[in-house]
């Protein structure tokens, strides 16, 4: 299996080339389904498995969501699932927010500990706000977090300066574009720290917060978030960082992970309308406050050390 193992250049990475495709793919699969980019979760796999640290990481995983987000944004479109005024308010709110966020990871967070130390918290947040209604005292409405019915599409009935009305199978739900627009503002900049695009974890947000369904913002999300990456990839690449910094994308390391993510996006957003909700939200927030915990604590132990 030696044969298999190869040294990346740009990165330092060295691992066998079958890994980041299936690790890619496996995170895909189920992140696609809630809205989220693999990038979410491979942002720690790359620093904690594959010892990948410098702020280029954070361009590598934005190469990721251009190859592997195109596949599932086909499918949700494919199967008329998406909402192309979330899409457009969550874009013009997140580019700003993604050129914002490289800035401050370049010049503000570059020492890989503080780095963990913001990675961890807002993993911790994400998840507390996608467990908090499981817990015994939070309301449920009936049947909220059950399977999709057959054939459900996403309709927009109509738009204002102030709202967006759309229909969700025989359900109507609604928006605030201004609370929106400063929501995916604050997650853009968020997104462009982390690395993972402007949208990347705007679909747990409009869940938590906005009270719309995972099957309906899931398809806008991804849109999103590949559209902010070609922005935040261009930023990482082209513009210059202090001496010393690498910023610049593994491209080959990122086609790889991108190749697996692109299965994994197009599985996810098939299976999803077969999942309940409630499945989705509770794996995805266990997850993440593993995760969450695994930085914090390492970062805490080379502290005390």
């Amino acid at each position: 299996m030696e044969f298999l193992r190869y040294a990346f250049p740009v990165s330092g990475v060295e691992t066998w080339l079958w890994l980041p495709p299936l690790a890619a793919f496996v995170v895909s699969l189920c992140t696609s389904m809630v809205g989220v980019s693999g990038a979410f979760l491979l942002l720690p796999f790359q620093m904690s498995v594959l010892n990948y640290t410098a702020p280029s990481v954070s361009a590598t995983n934005l190469v990721f969501n251009l190859v592997a987000i195109p596949s599932g944004v086909y499918r949700y479109f494919r199967e008329g699932r998406m909402l192309w005024p979330l899409i457009w308010v969550i874009v013009a709110g997140t580019l700003p927010g993604v050129a914002i966020g490289y800035f401050v990871r370049i010049h503000y967070l570059p020492d890989p500990a503080a780095f963990k130390v913001f990675v961890g918290v807002v993993l911790l947040y994400l998840a507390w706000r996608l467990l908090s209604g499981f817990l015994p005292w939070a309301r449920r409405p009936d049947g909220a977090d059950g399977r999709m019915p057959p054939g459900t599409t996403a309709r927009t009935l109509s738009i204002t300066p102030a709202r967006v009305t759309f229909a969700f199978g025989a359900d109507t739900h609604s928006f605030s574009l201004p609370a929106m627009a400063m929501l995916a503002l604050v997650v853009g900049i968020v997104g462009g720290i982390y690395g993972i695009g402007g949208g990347a974890i705007i679909a747990p947000f409009c869940v938590a917060f906005l009270r719309l369904p995972v099957h309906a913002v899931a398809g806008a999300a991804l849109a999103a978030t590949f559209l902010t990456s070609v922005i935040g990839v261009a930023l990482y690449s082209l513009l210059p960082a202090p001496p010393g910094i690498a910023t610049r994308p593994d491209w080959l390391l990122g086609l790889l992970f991108g190749a697996g993510g692109a299965l994994g996006m197009y599985a996810g957003a098939r299976l999803q309308r077969h999942v309940p909700q409630a499945a989705l939200k509770v794996l995805l927030g266990v997850l993440i406050v593993l995760l969450a915990g695994q930085y914090l604590v390492s970062v805490a132990i080379a502290w005390w050390s």
